[in-house]
């Protein structure tokens, strides 16, 4: 009988490609996870790894098997989500993982919730969404906040992953309090600020950076920017201390938007949509149910436009909550 443990093994090998990189993953030795390997393959009565070319490849066999695990993994999910269904109060402990800015922006939220279960804990990772995706497929992550600029990542989800969107989060321009551009009387000139302003950004090749690149083209093309920065709140710091003006997602604002002036663009502009995404075997699972919930009702407090209800694939309904203690 094939074990659950090694085709957890399996299906982290097929995603992570290297015997080394499925070890630092799941905190094995190298050769510990390649002797399960080894064990699966005599309980499946087939060779699923090719050790004769350079690196250790998985065979046809491996892949059909890695599918299979995929599919198993999830079914055996569902069976514990649909039992823990009936418990009356979530317990144990919820992993997520989110971009820097949604982290800050949706923790409020995810607090304010958890307070009301004290059986529940809370694990909040900082992964980019792409690494957000990979650990929620491979189960390292409940739920994951992530970015898209694209208007594809519904699309792009595997049928084992349930997108909520949450909210879609507009670029605007931020400059110092100071500024002239500050005063709500004075139009944006984004091609006047193009020339005289010191520009900082993310850099480049950054989803957010190349958004605000697009736009600069319409107004004479993108600004010299001698100073480019990798997380958005160091970018939002510096402009609130006068060292020059930046355009950034407004969320990246959620939690010091009072410490700069925030200026809307004129006409339409670049905007990402920001999602949660869990696993479709684990939103009936009640502790998960109550984080979808909670960042569905925070992303209602943030600026930015909230997609319409019929929209939304509504998360599962939280359960009643446990009287706080304390």
């Amino acid at each position: 009988m094939l074990d659950l443990h090694r085709l957890r093994m399996l299906r982290e090998f097929a995603g992570r490609g290297t015997i080394a990189a499925t070890a630092a993953a799941l905190g094995y030795t190298a050769s510990a996870v390649s002797q399960q390997l080894s064990v699966l393959e005599r309980e499946a009565g087939a060779t699923l790894l090719d050790r004769a070319a350079r690196s250790v490849e998985l065979t046809d066999a491996g892949h059909r098997l890695a599918v299979h695990a995929e599919i198993i993994l999830a079914q055996v999910e569902a069976a514990e989500a649909d039992l823990s269904a009936q418990e009356e109060r979530p317990t144990g402990r919820v992993c997520v993982a989110a971009f820097p800015s949604a982290a800050a922006a949706f923790a409020p939220a995810l607090v304010r919730s958890l307070r009301r279960y004290p059986g529940l804990t809370l694990l909040l990772q900082q992964a980019t969404p792409g690494e957000g995706l990979r650990r929620v497929r491979s189960g390292e992550a409940d739920v994951a906040l992530v970015d898209d600029w694209s208007g594809r990542l519904p699309g792009q989800a595997s049928a084992m992953l349930r997108c909520y969107p949450l909210v879609r989060d507009p670029v605007v321009l931020i400059v110092p309090r100071d500024h002239p551009m500050a005063d709500p009387a004075v139009p944006v000139d984004l091609r006047r600020l193009r020339e005289t302003g010191r520009w900082m950004a993310a850099p480049a090749g950054e989803p957010s950076r190349q958004a605000v690149d697009r736009l600069m083209e319409t107004v004479g093309g993108a600004p010299a920017v001698p100073w480019e920065f990798e997380g958005l709140g160091t970018v939002v710091s510096l402009v609130a201390r006068g060292v020059g003006v930046a355009l950034v997602p407004r969320l990246a604002l959620a939690t010091s938007e009072s410490r700069v002036a925030v200026r809307d663009l004129p006409g339409p502009a670049p905007a990402r949509q920001v999602y949660a995404v869990a696993r479709a075997a684990s939103v009936r699972r009640p502790s998960v149910a109550v984080i979808l919930a909670a960042l569905d009702a925070g992303a209602a407090s943030l600026p930015g436009e909230q997609p319409p209800a019929a929209s939304r694939g509504a998360p599962p309904r939280r359960p009643k909550p446990a009287r706080a203690t304390g």
